[in-house]
């Protein structure tokens, strides 16, 4: 059963477990248990998505009660009208508030991307970063005697693959 954190007539949230597809996909074709199908299954109607969330990432996931509710929202992701935020813990201290303007060159899957071209540009990836809070636990991580942690808001400003992910990465701070 899956949590359900809102819902009105025309949308529901839900808080999506790591692990979990977002809908059927011909990448794990053997895959039966996915949120679309259990939500449907559990509130006794159809569900529609506009974003979702890869299925190694938890957090609230937006799903509409209507397809015409549904495109509408489609057309204003696409149109840059509604900034998604996303909290993240990362290793290290990170602190202030600042723009990652750092370039990706498009990483491809093996299977999902197979006809994908290869030698594309880099594509321009922006992230606004924000620190909230740092922690640091007794734990020795290879030659530390500590560990040290983030909570970072992060609100991507373009949309590309694992663009948050790589940002981090980038800062040296991989989540």
């Amino acid at each position: 059963m899956l949590e359900i954190l809102y819902q009105d007539e025309h949308l529901i949230a839900i808080n999506k477990p790591a692990g979990w597809l977002v809908h059927r996909s011909w990448l794990d074709s053997k895959e039966k248990v996915v949120i679309m199908q259990t939500l449907r299954d559990q509130i006794g109607q159809h569900v529609f998505t506009v974003h979702r969330l890869d299925r190694p990432t938890s957090g609230v996931l937006l799903l509409w009660l209507s397809s015409d509710i549904a495109r509408l929202l489609s057309q204003q992701f696409e149109q840059h009208q509604i900034q998604k935020t996303y909290n993240a813990v990362v290793r290290g201290y990170l602190s202030g508030s600042d723009t990652i303007d750092y370039a990706l060159i498009e990483e491809l899957d093996k299977v999902a991307d197979k006809l994908a071209q290869r030698d594309k540009q880099p594509q321009t990836a922006i992230t606004h970063y924000r620190s909230l809070a740092q922690v640091e636990q007794p734990i020795a991580v290879g030659r530390y005697p500590t560990a040290r942690y983030s909570l970072v808001e992060l609100m991507p400003q373009t949309g590309r693959k694992h663009q948050l992910r790589r940002h981090m990465v980038h800062l040296s701070h991989l989540g």
